[in-house]
């Protein structure tokens, strides 16, 4: 059976941005009541964390950043930038949220789990090295890619970003290196207005950014064309040790912040995919952190279906994953970036 653990804690939603902020506590209220209903039948383990330390939040943000996030705590409110506020406990919750995603990754290296989905918040991808944004405090995906180059000796790491909004601060994080190649598909332009296709690494990291910005209304099809046609190729070249994913529910087709068309099944195909890839050239070692996502249903839904991927359970029948892979809808701006990325890689 596969091993697939679940880091869920209710600390997480203490980190309240405001009164109807969309970024709210109920995303992840949803998501565990839902787990909780599954009871004794969810075949998935839930291992604890600690909060990620000083030092480990250093390997990718200032010190400055580090303290100014920490100055929140107790604090009733403090606002960080226009769209991201804290509350007395969002500095413990922000911990906590990059240790559990730091901790699936040794649990991942030391093959004690197979799989991993980190359903934590706030979430992580558009906080900078040096700074808080978009609903982002700590950047929960990158500071566990640099533990897992620092720490557990890894060398080739895969960030995989299906977020409505560009991850400008794990773009950012990694842009230089070869050690991490970010993969993106985001709506564009959109907030936070990176992720041109032309944006593909400076020196050593030139080639390992990938970016597929979409103009709006792209819906599973479209999604199965990209992971079918550019992502897989350039993964079974790459050879990741290691596959990461920011995963935004917010390209769900109902969400009141995206333009996006994807469904549940959507999203079931896309983990589908990245296991099937992990297990091809990284032992199955895969972790999925909770990004964005501001439908309760939409969260529900496609956490659900991406869990019942993860173990095995199957969300999607033969005749489904057949229509996935047969996918040829018209997409001109999966063109264009495989355009760009045919100067780094054989497709």
């Amino acid at each position: 059976m596969t091993k697939t653990a679940i880091f869920r804690d209710d600390l997480y939603m203490e980190h309240d941005p405001g009164y109807s902020h969309v970024e709210s506590p109920d995303r992840l209220r949803v998501i565990y009541e839902e787990l909780d209903k599954k009871g004794d039948d969810t075949d998935f383990l839930f291992p604890s964390a600690d909060p990620a330390s000083r030092d480990i939040l250093l390997l990718n943000h200032s010190e400055a950043h580090v303290d100014r996030v920490e100055q929140t705590a107790g604090r009733r409110f403090d606002a960080l930038d226009p769209d991201t506020s804290t509350s007395p406990r969002s500095y413990d919750a922000a911990c906590l949220a990059a240790g559990a995603v730091v901790e699936g990754v040794r649990l991942l290296a030391a093959g004690e789990i197979d799989n991993c989905f980190a359903l934590v918040r706030p979430p992580g991808h558009h906080a900078e090295h040096d700074r808080a944004m978009g609903f982002c405090l700590f950047n929960n995906v990158a500071v566990a890619a640099r533990y897992a180059i620092e720490n557990e000796g890894l060398k080739r790491i895969l960030i995989m970003d299906w977020d409505l909004h560009h991850g400008n601060g794990t773009q950012h994080s990694f842009y230089n290196s070869d050690q991490v190649l970010y993969f993106s598909t985001h709506q564009y332009p959109y907030y936070p207005g990176t992720g041109a296709v032309s944006e593909v690494g400076t020196g050593t990291g030139e080639g390992y950014t990938v970016n597929v910005p979409l103009s709006g209304g792209q819906g599973d099809m479209a999604f199965a064309r990209i992971f079918n046609e550019l992502l897989a190729p350039v993964v079974r070249q790459y050879k990741p040790e290691m596959i990461l994913v920011s995963a935004g529910f917010d390209i769900y087709q109902a969400d009141p912040l995206g333009g996006m068309n994807v469904t549940p099944d959507g999203f079931a195909y896309m983990a589908r995919v990245l296991k099937e890839l992990a297990e091809e050239v990284c032992e199955g070692r895969l972790l999925l952190t909770l990004e964005g996502g501001y439908s309760l249903a939409g969260l529900r839904d496609g956490v659900m279906a991406v869990l019942s991927e993860l173990n095995g359970s199957g969300h999607l029948s033969d005749a489904d994953i057949d229509r996935f892979k047969n996918s040829s809808d018209p997409l001109p701006l999966l063109n264009s970036a495989q355009i760009i990325a045919k100067n780094f890689w054989n497709l």
